[in-house]
């Protein structure tokens, strides 16, 4: 992956964050503290701001430090939770990833998260838009994955919250999308059109 790329993709990112903050602080008001629209959104104006030099790195290096970033910048507990996935991202990936060893990575990256967050499918978490979306990844070899993402993030709405601040709610907390769900279907989309998938 050549520097222009990594700068696309660390860039469109990050505005796609930033874009979507008011909206994903909407869905956390509705069942958790409220903040992750304002979280997400400091984290990724901390990447834009840094794109350049994160770029320059190998794509490891580049993953460990927006790994990095997101732990200390987004705070809350989607900070670890995305800096725990593009850490292990970057342990397992190399500098130029075939597409089964990409997804082999993403493999080991989800499963730190739930390590990291202590929950599973189907909990009304972020892993209920990864852990389908690699599962189409590997059927279909990386097409689709779009689709699967927002498709993910559409099923969480009649969920029962499991994990996070929203299980506080439980009953309550069916009838709404969750917001870590949310921002994660954004990432993909965003990542698959700047790749091409």
């Amino acid at each position: 992956m050549d520097k222009e790329t990594k700068l696309k993709l660390i860039t469109a990112c990050a505005e796609c964050m930033i874009r979507h903050a008011e909206e994903l602080t909407a869905l956390d008001q509705a069942i958790g503290d409220g903040d992750h629209g304002l979280n997400m959104k400091r984290g990724f104006e901390a990447l834009l701001a840094d794109a350049t030099v994160l770029s320059d790195k190998p794509l490891p290096d580049m993953l460990k430090a927006i790994g990095t970033q997101l732990v200390m910048k987004v705070g809350g507990a989607s900070g670890p939770l995305y800096g725990t996935l593009f850490m292990a991202l970057a342990k397992e990936i190399d500098d130029t990833p075939s597409l089964p060893s990409a997804s082999a990575a993403f493999a080991s990256a989800i499963e730190a998260v739930k390590a990291r967050g202590k929950s599973e499918l189907g909990q009304k978490t972020m892993l209920d838009v990864l852990i389908p979306v690699h599962r189409v990844w590997v059927t279909g070899g990386g097409t689709g994955l779009a689709l699967a993402a927002q498709a993910a993030a559409e099923a969480t709405v009649p969920m029962k919250a499991i994990r996070g601040r929203a299980s506080f709610l439980g009953d309550r907390s069916i009838g709404h999308m969750d917001p870590g769900a949310r921002s994660s279907q954004l990432l993909i989309e965003t990542i698959t059109t700047v790749l091409g998938a």
